[in-house]
């Protein structure tokens, strides 16, 4: 699993790699200058605060990064270099996750009907990736993107996570709460500001690690 300090070390180094501040990345990508600032990094309460898998997105397709690359620098590496923990993540398309043929009733990945990826750094065992087959929310989640899911991974309050639906229906968006009754989550590509998502309605909700552009 990547850790909070090895994410914004990765910032860290594609920054100085780029001859940048956290700041002037920020700035290179468009986005607001503050967004990379050591004080953003942990919470008023003292928690981890991530950063978001759209505000990576940018920067690294404003610097030209891949993610394999992004990984080695948050490694410690040099990109180029030979990655170490590699692996074979299994990977399937979103139709499938609809149709609930890859899964089990919980999210969890079933023992077979799976393709195979390489792709680094990612030590979960449950770890999966869906390869969508059609935009779900441009820019951010486009047709042939890698979505990586966690289905085991604990779920808070402003993470990205996918849920399906009993009826078969796909969600992407960031969680806004979570209770035993129902999930509140803003839904990326919906008109509506919040979606309320009651217990009986959900199959399961897994948190989103990485996209891959």
């Amino acid at each position: 699993m990547l850790t909070h300090k090895q994410v914004w070390d990765g910032i860290d180094r594609l920054a100085a790699r780029n001859k940048l501040s956290a700041s002037g990345l920020a700035k290179r990508a468009g986005l607001d200058p503050t967004t990379f600032n050591k004080s953003k990094r942990i919470t008023k309460q003292g928690k981890p605060r991530w950063p978001s898998t759209e505000s990576v997105a940018k920067v690294l397709d404003a610097t030209n990064t891949s993610m394999r690359d992004f990984v080695e620098l948050m490694q410690g590496g040099t990109p180029g270099s030979p990655v170490g923990r590699g692996f074979r993540l299994r990977c399937t398309g979103l139709g499938e996750v609809e149709r609930g043929t890859c899964l089990d009733a919980a999210g969890f990945p079933n023992p077979t009907g799976w393709e195979e990826i390489e792709y680094p750094a990612i030590d979960d065992e449950h770890a999966y990736a869906i390869e969508l087959d059609r935009d779900v929310a441009p820019p951010v989640y486009r047709t042939g993107d890698i979505v990586v899911i966690s289905p085991g991974s604990s779920i808070r309050r402003g993470d990205r996570a996918i849920a399906r639906l009993r009826s078969g229906q796909v969600l992407f968006g960031v969680v806004v709460r979570r209770t035993a009754q129902r999930v509140v989550m803003n839904v990326f590509g919906s008109e509506q500001t919040e979606e309320v998502i009651e217990a009986d309605r959900l199959a399961w909700l897994a948190r989103i690690l990485w996209i891959s552009q």
